[in-house]
């Protein structure tokens, strides 16, 4: 008899143990379920403003250079199809090769082919920009600012201004002109690219 319940002692404390062994490898997925990291509101907020603010930078950036690059067909000159701006700017180069190959005797020539050079360059870039099809902004409105400089140092030079003054003086009017005329000149641009695109269906 003592044989027969030790035996039976020893097979219900192995069914225990195997028991006991099965509850706790039940329990380890329950604790590796709950393992994932709850998402709290303020963190799901900060990673919705991340991604907006990532979004906002890449399509600024993609308007931008889709702006900076042309758009349809170039638009043609009052003459087309001859390339008159493109003949004055080939006859301004030749003509300030020329004028630099001969030197002091040629500056008349230079100076010529210079201002041929700059007549044709500017003709096809205001009618770019107007047109919309490619921005030209910055030179636009640089040309009339240099202008600008030079004439107000030139006048008073000739008032008998001192050196500081006709120096400094046009270099102060210089910066809120060019600021005036980039914003006029950018906001002409945009509403010309806005008339293309609604012309192109896009």
């Amino acid at each position: 008899m003592a044989k027969r319940n030790s035996g039976r002692r020893g097979r219900s404390r192995k069914r225990r143990g195997v028991a006991q062994a099965g509850l706790v490898e039940g329990a380890v997925p329950a604790v590796a379920e709950r393992a994932p990291e709850r998402t709290t509101p303020a963190k799901s907020r900060s990673a919705r403003g991340n991604a907006r603010r990532r979004g906002a930078v890449d399509r600024g950036a993609t308007r931008f250079s889709e702006q900076l690059a042309p758009f349809g067909e170039r638009p043609r000159a009052p003459w087309h199809p001859w390339p008159l701006s493109e003949l004055v700017i080939l006859v301004g180069l030749i003509g300030a090769v020329v004028g630099i190959a001969r030197g002091a005797s040629g500056r008349a020539v230079l100076f010529t082919g210079i201002a041929a050079v700059a007549i044709g360059t500017i003709e096809f870039t205001v009618r770019e920009h107007l047109s919309g099809y490619r921005p030209h902004t910055s030179l636009l409105a640089f040309l009339p600012t240099a202008l600008f400089h030079s004439a107000a140092a030139v006048g008073l030079v000739a008032l008998g201004a001192p050196r500081a003054v006709w120096i400094i003086a046009p270099l102060v009017l210089d910066v809120p002109l060019f600021a005036l005329l980039f914003k006029l000149l950018r906001g002409r641009f945009l509403d010309a690219r806005q008339e293309r695109r609604l012309a192109a269906g896009r």
